[in-house]
């Protein structure tokens, strides 16, 4: 298992393919943090939704052995709406260990 959930209420994340269904329609607020960890390449981390790119973060620098990268947004989805994490870029040395992944519902339509 590459990585561990620590909440899943409702079982809404997919933990075999990694990706979040929305149960409702709502506005829902995601979030991710990772980390590259003794890796001299640049890394992109997206967020998609349904497919495409919504909001991503970058890990750049060279000269160090660690370096964080986070974004978050609010997102107006539909019941049945996929959003999970995707590499564009890179690869992450020390797995998805480091690195954290969160969504909720905010406001029910």
């Amino acid at each position: 298992m590459p990585f561990q959930v620590l909440v899943n209420i409702g079982n809404h994340f997919d933990l075999a393919s990694s990706i979040f269904v929305a149960p409702r329609k709502g506005i829902y607020s995601f979030s991710f943090h990772v980390v590259k960890v003794y890796n001299r390449q640049t890394i992109q981390v997206s967020l998609m939704q349904n497919g495409y790119p919504v909001i991503s973060a970058f890990a750049g620098d060279q000269d160090v052995t660690r370096e964080a990268a986070s974004n978050g947004v609010l997102l107006l989805m539909e019941r049945e709406d996929k959003v999970h994490l995707k590499l564009e870029r890179g690869n992450l040395m020390g797995g998805w260990k480091y690195s954290t992944f969160s969504g909720f519902l905010v406001f029910p339509l």
